[in-house]
């Protein structure tokens, strides 16, 4: 199994390009079963959930081609057609969806195209839980009938889905998600209260738009969709990795370095810059996106709380509690969003940072230098914790069972590498 080994202590200085966002780009590929034209999607990300999204479509029977890559400095990604003229299966089996939790988007788009589905439970990260009931009950008040039988939901439609009113109880980006793409091709209109706002559900919005939806209030919380009896192919590029580019950024600041995000969108991090900047760490627009200053700056200890978009991102608390374990006082980091994400809290113990948890909150006391030490990564964003860590330890750092790295980041080793990081992949 591969390992990543870091020896810390440098700044960091130079440019990062920010390649596509994997929680846009996995909705986009499920949106081409909405339709028998081909959709094609450029930058997207070479990630393992993107290939597992492409197995888990092409089983259904979608065909895809290929071109480009990610090498260099290209901040183009890849270009991806997918053309589903033919749905061969509406079942989505347990070997594929257990493996990503986001398999589940294929739900809203089959029963709506096919009039029947059958997905399995879905899987992913051990980060707590994320039940799928809220989708479940938008697809019921859409006319959809629901069974869960032995692991697997059941969806059925007699006809086309009927519009409705879906209220969701709290917000849910993934139950946004699959309303959207299912309500496009329903009859009636649809409202959804209480929609996600994040900008992959936005970027969503767009591309069906862009494939012939007719959606109103997009970026806002309550939207509006005008189902349509057929939808057509389009061209698309995924919006630019806010969690990436935020990731990014701490890893600037937390060697106390000066990196700049190329293809960053300062918009979609402000909640992020904000505390960053309220630690003590200098943000500044480029004509290329963001730079993130922090050479000589004395970072203090600052109190955060996750929240929904456009609040402070889940996907951003381990990434920042690292940075405020080398921090200059105390913090408080609230978890509001997942009840079990601080897990990565007893990896970073091991490297000397000093954290007590207690509920859904973790103290932090910052010191001025975290040791190097074996950790292991226990889910995406706390194993990039590890990683920030340790590019800010003393002495070496080993972190185990990556691939969930590689689930999220593309290219990690040599984005840092080359802004001057110590850093390797040990094949295992």
């Amino acid at each position: 199994m591969d390992r990543i080994r870091i020896v810390g202590g440098t700044p960091l200085r130079g440019s990062i390009p920010i390649g596509g966002a994997k929680n846009a780009a996995l909705p986009l590929m499920t949106a081409a079963l909405l339709t028998d034209e081909t959709l094609r999607l450029s930058n997207l990300p070479h990630l393992a959930d993107v290939t597992t999204m492409a197995h888990l479509l092409a089983q259904h029977g979608v065909e895809m081609t290929m071109s480009g890559d990610n090498g260099g400095d290209s901040v183009h990604g890849r270009v991806f057609d997918l053309t589903a003229k033919t749905i061969t299966s509406t079942t989505a089996p347990y070997d594929l969806v257990r493996k990503m939790r986001a398999s589940v988007l294929v739900l809203g788009p089959l029963v709506a195209r096919c009039g029947v589905a059958r997905v399995s439970l879905p899987g992913g990260c051990a980060i707590g839980t994320r039940p799928v009931d809220l989708h479940l009950k938008a697809l019921e008040a859409m006319g959809a009938k629901i069974d869960l039988t032995e692991g697997y939901i059941e969806a059925r439609t007699d006809g086309r889905l009927k519009g409705g009113t879906v209220i969701f109880p709290k917000v849910t980006v993934g139950g946004t998600e699959n309303i959207l793409m299912a309500a496009s091709l329903a009859e009636g209109e649809t409202t959804i209260v209480n929609a996600a706002l994040e900008p992959e559900v936005t970027d969503l919005a767009n591309c069906l738009v862009a494939m012939g939806a007719k959606i109103s209030g997009i970026g806002s919380n309550i939207v509006r969709i005008q189902g349509v009896e057929r939808l057509h192919g389009c061209d698309y590029s995924v919006v630019p990795d806010r969690i990436e580019a935020g990731t990014y950024a701490i890893a600037a600041a937390i060697t106390r370095g000066d990196i700049e995000l190329v293809g960053g969108r300062m918009e979609h991090l402000t909640a992020v810059l904000k505390a960053m900047e309220e630690a003590g760490v200098e943000v500044l627009p480029t004509e290329r996106g963001f730079r993130v200053k922090a050479d000589g700056a004395e970072i203090r200890g600052i109190d955060c709380m996750t929240e929904p978009y456009p609040g402070f991102p889940t996907d951003m608390q381990a990434q920042f509690m690292a940075l405020m374990a080398t921090a200059n006082g105390a913090s408080m980091l609230t978890e509001t969003i997942f009840e079990n994400r601080f897990m990565h809290v007893p990896e970073l113990t091991r490297m000397g940072a000093r954290i007590n948890v207690h509920g859904s909150s973790a103290i932090v006391r910052g010191m001025p230098r975290l040791s190097g030490a074996p950790v292991m990564a226990t889910d995406l964003r706390a194993s990039v914790s590890m990683v920030l860590a340790g590019l800010a330890a003393e002495g070496e750092t080993i972190v185990n069972r990556i691939y969930h790295l590689d689930r999220g980041y593309e290219r990690l080793e040599a984005k840092l590498a080359a802004c001057g990081a110590n850093i390797e992949r040990l094949r295992g």
